[in-house]
């Protein structure tokens, strides 16, 4: 032993095991006391409520014993008893509102939103075939507008310009009804008919067809080249008909696309006069739900106001009879 005591070595051992085992009872203490103090206040805690419980209980008994005896049933007021009609009615509209406003209003905005749809496609489907329509007519109308200022343009040239009034010995009203203004061919045909058996080669003759030879520049002149009479016709054809086809084709698109606006405002127009009775019903049941809904919660309303103040006064009472 007194080697270990004069061991520097073995002293330093010990005195640390030493300090390591002060330190764990000085910590086990502190839990310990942790510990300790927190069961301590539980139990205080315990006892605090079981002593308020017994004085709560004496102070009940003591005010029930000191309460006169001679209280009759009739006294007791009957909404802790039973419930009244009162309150029966305004369980049940609240309980009405509740159903109309959960099931039936969100059920009625569906099948409105349903109908109106169904509505809705029915009428698009509607427009959509009536402006098909409207178009087909309008082009049609634009067709026969055209072929009427192709012929009164064609008309109008022959007569101002070629003094023409008549081919195939009728007027040109009826030779353009049989026979198409554009036709390049059967009108130089035509007149390149009329021209050999009416005029005198060389000559003007007596018909105003005549005067065409000047225009056309037939008549042969010495030392220049001799023109075809057929091909000069076909040119002047040609031209007149350019001229009123593009008149023919202004007329055609200026009453074509009125034709269509118009016919399209009046299809559209019947298609909506022809659904609005079906918006009517549907918007007249979902304005009815609502009115009736409104109607439940005013009464709902109306009737817990009045059976608050019932219940207020019937509680004063009772704290009358406690004092």
């Amino acid at each position: 032993m007194s080697n270990y005591d004069n061991d520097p070595e073995m002293k330093s051992v010990m005195q640390q095991f030493h300090d390591c085992t002060t330190q764990r009872f000085q910590e086990y203490d502190e839990r310990l006391q942790e510990k300790r103090q927190i069961c301590k206040d539980k139990c205080d805690k315990e006892i605090q409520k079981i002593i308020l419980k017994d004085k709560i209980e004496k102070e009940l008994t003591e005010k029930f014993s000191s309460l006169h005896t001679d209280i009759q049933g009739d006294d007791i007021p009957t909404c802790i008893c039973e419930k009244s009609l009162a309150d029966k009615v305004e369980k049940g509209c609240l309980r009405c509102a509740q159903n109309l406003g959960g099931i039936v209003v969100p059920s009625s905005g569906v099948l409105g939103e349903i109908a109106a749809f169904a509505v809705n496609a029915w009428k698009t489907t509607e427009i959509a075939a009536a402006t098909e329509l409207a178009k087909q007519a309008g082009a049609a109308a634009g067709k026969i507008a055209g072929e009427a200022m192709g012929v009164k343009t064609i008309i109008r040239i022959f007569e101002k310009i070629f003094s023409i009034d008549k081919l195939k010995g009728t007027t040109l009203k009826s030779f353009f009804t049989t026979t198409r203004y554009n036709d390049v061919k059967t009108i130089a045909s035509v007149i390149d008919t009329e021209m050999n058996t009416s005029c005198v080669l060389n000559s003007f003759g007596n018909h105003a067809i005549c005067g065409l030879r000047t225009k056309l520049d037939l008549v042969a002149k010495p030392g220049q080249v001799m023109v075809i009479q057929k091909d000069a016709i076909t040119r002047m054809i040609t031209d007149v008909v350019h001229k009123a086809e593009i008149t023919a084709e202004a007329a055609k698109t200026q009453v074509a696309a009125s034709k269509t606006a118009a016919a399209i405002k009046t299809n559209i127009e019947a298609i909506e006069a022809a659904t609005t009775p079906y918006y009517t019903p549907i918007i007249a049941s979902i304005v009815a739900v609502v009115v009736i809904i409104l109607i439940m919660v005013i009464i709902y309303l109306i009737l817990r106001y009045r059976r608050k103040k019932k219940m207020k006064k019937k509680l004063q009472y009772i704290k009358l009879l406690e004092v």
